[in-house]
């Protein structure tokens, strides 16, 4: 039956809660941020930090926020797919819009770290009846309302890179893959959304120590392979299925894959809720061979809805 309604609802497309793709060239898709009467293109300032509630960081600097968030401002989000940064194309296609609070900030001598929670989402990217049908199908899950549901295909409408943490203490190490997390292109900042469940994380908020590194999308089995020790014991280093190199400056182990990879200092940490957010400084960047097309997560209804648009990301 489940085949049935897939076919008629949705075509010879397999469902899946998120598709794994990779981008050649730029993003298609824009995100907008509408606070009061001023609008921003926050497309390549933008993270999404924490899902129970789900959170995003949004950088402003110094010299280009012309306001100041506090607890009483409310934002509205607009993602949709535009090849010009057009609020009014943007708004136009959006495919989704998100309520979004003041939730908290990171201030720094040059920029600030705004932490927005979304309060309400509205999502355009099929007929509404198809989304229910969907969520009732496929998805729907003893902790996940509707609600939840339609927030989290609102904050995968834009793809998320997957990169690959590492950490050592001691004899201890561990290597996983996330893509709650986000880099600074014009600032030396990381910030990175962990789950209280990682058993990772107390180690890295003791010792202030993480390494990120960027990885080709070919890994894909691999990448995947390592994220099953998130919540659990981590494998030891001689069981890891591919030769590492150590970093310079802290000496955690990294897959000889990686393209490039950065040491970061954790300045400050922040409970979100179901993640917890570690702010921190670059202090040691290695590039290790050409940089390669990454590896990104989206809807499976944002795959869906490029897709009927034209815009057709490769699935790997």
């Amino acid at each position: 039956m489940k085949n049935l309604l897939r076919k008629i609802l949705f075509g010879n497309i397999e469902i899946k809660e998120y598709s794994t793709i990779t981008i050649e060239g730029e993003i298609k898709e824009k995100v907008f941020l509408k606070v009061e009467n001023f609008l921003f293109d926050i497309s390549k300032i933008h993270w999404l930090l924490s899902l129970d509630p789900i959170v995003f960081g949004v950088w402003f600097k110094n010299n280009e926020s012309k306001i100041a968030l506090d607890e009483k401002t409310w934002c509205k989000m607009y993602l949709g797919v535009s090849t010009k940064s057009d609020f009014k194309i943007a708004k136009k296609n959006a495919v989704a819009i998100i309520m979004l609070h003041y939730f908290d900030k990171i201030e720094e001598t040059d920029g600030t770290l705004y932490l927005l929670k979304l309060e309400e989402s509205k999502i355009y990217h099929v007929n509404l009846l198809k989304i229910f049908l969907l969520f009732n199908k496929y998805y729907k899950k003893p902790k996940l309302s509707f609600k939840k549901y339609k927030s989290l295909i609102a904050a995968y409408s834009y793809p998320r890179r997957v990169r690959i943490i590492s950490f050592k203490q001691d004899e201890y190490l561990n290597i996983f893959p996330m893509d709650l997390l986000g880099e600074f292109n014009e600032a030396d900042y990381y910030v990175f959304g962990l789950r209280h469940t990682n058993t990772t994380l107390l180690k890295i908020i003791e010792t202030k120590k993480i390494v990120v590194s960027e990885i080709s999308y070919k890994y894909k089995d691999l990448i995947y392979q390592l994220g099953k020790h998130h919540g659990s014991s981590p494998p030891t280093l001689d069981s890891l299925p591919f030769k590492t190199i150590q970093s310079e400056k802290f000496g955690f182990y990294i897959p000889e894959w990686v393209y490039n990879y950065k040491e970061i200092e954790i300045l400050k940490t922040i409970n979100l809720g179901s993640h917890m957010l570690l702010w921190g400084k670059v202090v040691n960047e290695k590039k290790i061979k050409q940089p390669a097309s990454n590896l990104y997560h989206i809807h499976f209804l944002q795959y869906l809805k490029l897709k009927s648009i034209g815009v057709n990301y490769p699935l790997v």
